[in-house]
């Protein structure tokens, strides 16, 4: 219980810091859903089933990024063989994904794009960042679970003529193995029993 009530605070903090729950969950890496519970004045009910990521003691650290970078590079070289596809960009998905796509480009020689998710609409590529115009995308993000985001960026990446061909997070929070047909891969799949 004592941890439900961290998670309380935290969230009543960041929303108190002008943060929406769509935000606020993504700062958490947890559901809106879950937010929204946290939020409520109701403890009788249970929240949805959810499971909250900390990935903290790698982030405090580039060199830890980096090598978890180096691995999600490796899995995409891996499927790039595997479905002989062509990879020109990717993307890092604001403000999580940037780190690893960042690290990730630069290993495989790959240009950048930078993906600013909106919570109503759908988003912006930033102009400081590579197009997407005829390119063959990896859109890259911490952590996936409603897939709601990386949605969101396979819509704009579509919108720009881009092509989106694969998905990678460090944790997918997800049973499906792909987002809207774009295949998924990540280093690690969490899963409430």
């Amino acid at each position: 219980m004592m941890e439900i009530q961290a998670l309380r605070e935290k969230a009543k903090k960041l929303k108190e810091s002008g943060l929406n729950a769509y935000e606020i969950a993504s700062e958490m890496n947890i559901a809106e859903e879950t937010v929204e519970w946290l939020l409520s004045k109701e403890e009788k009910e249970k929240p949805g089933k959810d499971v909250k990521i900390g990935w903290r003691s790698i982030g405090v650290y580039p060199s830890r990024i980096r090598y978890i970078a180096s691995a999600m590079a490796d899995i995409i070289v891996e499927e790039a063989e595997n479905r002989e596809l062509d990879i020109d960009t990717v993307i890092g998905i604001a403000i999580n994904g940037i780190p690893y796509a960042t690290f990730i480009a630069e290993e495989l020689d790959l240009e950048l794009a930078i993906f600013r998710p909106h919570t109503e609409k759908v988003g912006v590529f930033s102009s400081n960042y590579a197009g997407l115009k005829n390119k063959n995308a990896v859109i890259v993000d911490d952590v996936i679970g409603s897939g709601k985001t990386m949605r969101k960026a396979i819509t704009a990446t579509k919108k720009e003529g881009g092509n989106p061909v694969l998905c990678v997070t460090l944790v997918n929070k997800r049973a499906q193995n792909d987002v809207e047909g774009v295949p998924l891969r990540a280093l690690i799949r969490t899963r409430v029993i």
